[in-house]
Order: C-alpha cells, then sequence, then structure tokens
C-alpha cells in the first residue's frame, strides 16, 4: 500500500513489527550501506536486532529516520554529524509542538 504524509511524501506503509536487513533499509531509502554504517556510528540509527552488520535488523523507527537522514543530507547536503543533530532538534520541536497541543486541548 502507499501513502501520503502530511509532507507530500510518497512511501509504503511498514508495520511496527516489520524487520528490514540492511539491504533492505538502504534499497527503501535510497542510500548506501556506508551512509547507515556511517548513520549508526553517528547515533543517528540504531538497529533493533542483531550485534553484526549480518545480522542487524532495522524496525519502523529506522526506515523513518534513515528516509530523513538520506533527504537531509541529499537535498541539504549535511555530514553525517549534522544529519545527527538536525534529526534530534526535529524530534525535540515535535515533542514540544505535542506538549503544547495535549495543553491545550486539556484547558478547553
Amino acid at each position: 500500500m502507499v501513502s501520503q504524509s502530511p509532507t507530500g511524501l510518497r512511501g509504503s506503509i511498514v508495520g511496527e513489527e516489520t524487520m528490514l536487513t540492511i539491504v533492505e533499509l538502504c534499497r527503501a531509502c535510497q542510500a548506501s550501506e556506508l551512509e547507515v554504517e556511517l548513520w549508526i556510528v553517528e547515533g543517528v540509527l540504531q538497529p533493533a536486532e542483531g550485534s553484526t552488520r549480518e545480522q542487524w535488523r532495522f524496525g519502523a523507527v529506522a526506515l523513518r529516520r534513515t528516509r530523513a537522514a538520506a533527504r537531509l543530507m541529499r537535498d541539504l547536503q549535511i555530514n553525517a554529524a549534522g544529519v545527527a543533530l538536525a534529526l534530534d532538534l526535529i524530534e525535540r520541536i515535535d515533542g514540544l509542538e505535542s506538549r503544547l497541543h495535549r495543553i491545550g486541548t486539556t484547558d478547553e
């Protein structure tokens, strides 16, 4: 199934329980294995399972983060360390916006 996100990006729906190998993750996100390995070193991604590269499995959260990392790197020419910082800040902003929304709906 194909979905369209609020940002206009299209992609396949992946269940929270779906696990992808590094090859499948790279194919889904149009990223290289080297980029994914670099993002793991920088803390952008963390395999949900496995202790070696061959055993790594990535879930839906890693898929979303990899897609975002690939876009940041490709579109804005941000290096791996910058991608880690940008994703951290984006997640903090999203969390704060969510908190404000919850506070705003409880006051009404």
